[in-house]
């Protein structure tokens, strides 16, 4: 196949301009140029962006999953983009070749679907909860997983065209996992490099009542929409148990059984169950889709 091309797209809601722009900077510096660069102003105005760069203003704030759909489908209008990398705002690209990676990891791979970067803080810490697999503590193991980051990511774009986009209900929260099953049902590959390093600020892993009701809600339509029916009730009971166990705020439990009752009763979109086999591959990678 020629060359894979990469396109870059990034959301942002107004609040960081100063790392908007070194993010973008950053982008400029690789040594592989992409192809096309699209900012998506969530629901706000942007500022003033590099020569070449498309920016895309949105009346309203369409949630992660809305927003990456407005940028992905300004991407795949230009007709000019192979691969697509989602940016945070205050990320930082520190190497020069990352997009020089990408394309040789797609070049390689036909079947490769999605390549998550390792997210690190400036002293090149990754917190646990940013490794995409089970009891990993050790972040420089790269391989096949069954899920990514949302912080920094490549997608196929022929993956995209098959499997549909990030799905707009979920506005956030576990939009990378649901994007992911669908990618692994259709027979495409997930994978962890960490040697592709998005640096990001660290942040505290601090939550909010709107976190816990969006994060128990979506879990549920995520089950819903793609779990055999005899593991719905086992995926969701142990997610009942997990949080129970972790959460020690009270009104946390209370928003998140909210968003639990809230998903049960909530129209979740079309349900596609996962095939058995894919139950067997998602297994056999560490991650059976129970947890």
């Amino acid at each position: 196949m020629s060359r894979p091309r990469v396109g870059v797209a990034v959301l942002t809601m107004g609040t960081r301009p100063v790392e908007l722009r070194a993010l973008l900077d950053s982008v400029a510096k690789q040594r592989e140029a992409a192809t096309r660069i699209v900012v998506v102003g969530n629901g706000s105005p942007l500022p003033e962006l590099p020569e070449g760069v498309i920016g895309v203003e949105l009346p309203e704030n369409l949630g992660v999953s809305g927003g990456r759909n407005v940028a992905m489908e300004k991407l795949r209008e230009a007709g000019d983009v192979d691969i697509l990398v989602d940016l945070d705002d205050d990320g930082l690209l520190v190497e020069a070749d990352v997009f020089t990676r990408i394309a040789d990891l797609y070049e390689a791979r036909p079947r490769l679907g999605i390549v998550s970067f390792r997210i690190a803080d400036e002293t090149g810490y990754t917190a646990r909860r940013h490794i995409p697999r089970l009891r990993a503590k050790d972040p420089m193991r790269g391989g096949e997983v069954t899920t990514f980051l949302g912080g920094g990511h490549a997608l196929s774009m022929p993956m995209l065209a098959e499997t549909g986009g990030w799905p707009d209900a979920f506005f956030f929260t576990h939009e990378e996992t649901d994007l992911a099953w669908r990618a692994l049902d259709s027979g495409w590959s997930i994978l962890y490099e960490p040697e592709l390093v998005l640096q990001h600020p660290r942040t505290s892993p601090a939550r909010h009542a709107e976190y816990y009701r969006m994060t128990a809600r979506n879990r549920v339509w995520l089950a819903r929409r793609h779990l055999p029916a005899v593991l719905v009730p086992l995926y969701l009971g142990t997610w009942i148990l997990l949080t129970v166990a972790r959460t020690r705020s009270v009104s946390g439990l209370r928003a998140w059984f909210g968003g639990f009752s809230e998903g049960l009763r909530t129209a979740c979109g079309p349900r596609r169950p996962i095939r058995w086999r894919t139950v067997r591959r998602m297994t056999a990678l560490g991650r059976p889709p129970v947890i």
